[in-house]
């Protein structure tokens, strides 16, 4: 007997917040599949407050809180059963953050925990990586947020070991990176690299999303370094303008795509990587299928 479930995740992340739906289907003697239902992205640049002058402002709050309640609404219209709402590095650092989820709790009843850069790191690499890489292969899992960047080595199909590191799009096209923090991520991929061989990259995030939907390649084709090289060049080369104009960036992708480019072009220099592989998955992903799996602790909620 065949049924569907619905999960959601909320995802406040230093960019933009996302609800995404999933469609849960069960069938007694087969395995679970996961469909996305729905995903609802809201560019709310939660880090260029945080980041530079250390609390949310009054008006990105505002907006939060009427897409946090259009969240709700719309979770209520699919009908989802138990859902989750995170946030990462923007809330992690801002100074009023307990201050906006108490009002967050208060004005939609929505819960929000505000997750450590390894806890996040943990919950994206539940997602079900092997759909997409041989057990044998050793992986090293690249996830550019706006505020911060995990990265999971996995050997044998299991994660061995992961950090979380504050290098992100936003505190980049804020300069707020210094060569200190390049050179720690330079040296701590080399050291968890340097015993394998034929390593494969596997990258999640916005902005590696739309380059590998720019290659127009099948989802299960990987992207090259060279291919990855020469589009971060063609992307400088062109103006903030050009870039909304000519290749369809929305305005709050067309600043930040560069330096999270620029991000895994470095993990794949320095980790010996020939190709990037980008399937659809990241932390709201890994969210649900840990709600549904019960795979790590979180704080979910029914509706």
């Amino acid at each position: 007997m065949l049924k569907i479930k619905r999960y959601a995740a909320i995802d406040i992340g230093s960019n933009a917040m996302r609800l995404l739906i999933m469609n849960i289907i069960e069938e007694e003697g087969k395995p679970t599949i996961f469909s996305k239902s729905s995903l609802i992205r809201v560019p709310i640049r939660l880090g260029q407050d945080a980041f530079t002058v250390g609390e949310i402002s009054e008006e990105s709050i505002s907006r939060m809180v009427d897409a946090m309640k259009a969240f709700k609404l719309l979770m209520r219209v699919y009908k989802v059963e138990r859902f989750m709402a995170c946030a990462t590095s923007a809330m992690r650092e801002a100074y009023n953050s307990q201050e906006i989820v108490d009002l967050i709790r208060e004005e939609t009843g929505i819960k929000i925990a505000i997750i450590d850069g390894k806890k996040e790191a943990s919950i994206i690499a539940s997602s079900d990586l092997k759909a997409f890489i041989a057990l044998e292969k050793t992986v090293l899992y690249v996830d550019v947020g706006g505020g911060s960047t995990e990265f999971t080595l996995f050997t044998n199909g299991k994660a061995s070991v992961s950090k979380s590191f504050k290098n992100g799009t936003v505190r980049l096209i804020n300069n707020m990176v210094t060569d200190s923090v390049w050179e720690e991520i330079e040296k701590w991929l080399k050291q968890q690299t340097e015993a394998h061989k034929d390593i494969l990259l596997i990258g999640s995030g916005g902005n590696i999303n739309k380059i590998f939907k720019m290659s127009r390649k099948a989802q299960d084709k990987p992207l090259g370094y060279l291919y990855l090289t020469t589009q971060l060049n063609l992307l400088k080369s062109l103006t903030y303008e050009q870039r909304i104009a000519t290749l369809g960036l929305n305005p709050d992708r067309a600043d930040v795509i560069i330096p999270a480019l620029k991000i895994y072009v470095n993990a794949m220099k320095w980790s010996g990587a020939k190709q990037i592989y980008v399937p659809k998955i990241g932390l709201s992903d890994g969210v649900v299928k840990a709600i549904y799996f019960n795979s790590i602790p979180l704080d979910y909620q029914d509706m």
